[in-house]
């Protein structure tokens, strides 16, 4: 919610007419957009600040914070010249977690790491990988398996063709 002090989706400090030291204010949401936009954290769910860290070093609060970190579960926290600052998540947000090598992305109030949502997959300009098809059903009687076979073949080759994993 934007109030006379703050953004409505990041909560950055905005400037106020005839406001003294207004540099303060703007240093200070440059500061957490660096934190929040292209963001890159080292890992998802410490709860403990670590005792060192580098300048620019980014971790996701867990579930217990503690310390300087308390308060400020689910939020990317981000050492800088300043001290702690920390950005809340909001719906949709994606970071990418350097341990794991993997895309996270603030869902229904949580994490999701290694998930990755799209209608389909393009490589090279290509559809390769599209929503879900029918299921192939499984082979039953049939007199002659051979034909059983090749129908069941025919079935699956078809829907890996729809799929994009094999050319046409």
């Amino acid at each position: 919610m934007m109030t006379d002090d703050t953004s409505a989706r990041l909560a950055l400090p905005l400037l106020n007419p005839g406001q003294a030291q207004k540099e303060m204010t703007h240093n200070e949401a440059l500061a957490l957009l660096d934190l929040a936009i292209g963001a890159s954290v080292r890992e998802i769910g410490v709860d403990a600040p670590p005792p060192v860290p580098a300048i620019g070093a980014c971790w996701i609060v867990g579930p217990a914070p503690t310390g300087a970190w308390a308060g400020h579960t689910n939020a990317i926290a981000g050492w800088t010249g300043g001290g702690w600052r920390f950005v809340m998540p909001i719906e949709g947000m994606p970071v990418w977690v350097e341990a794991a090598g993997l895309p996270a992305r603030f869902v229904a109030g949580t994490w999701q790491s290694g998930d990755i949502a799209a209608a389909h997959l393009v490589i090279g300009g290509h559809r390769v990988v599209g929503a879900q098809g029918a299921p192939i059903a499984d082979p039953t009687g049939g007199a002659t398996i051979d034909l059983e076979c090749r129908n069941v073949l025919g079935t699956v080759i078809a829907a890996l063709r729809t799929h994009g994993l094999i050319a046409s």
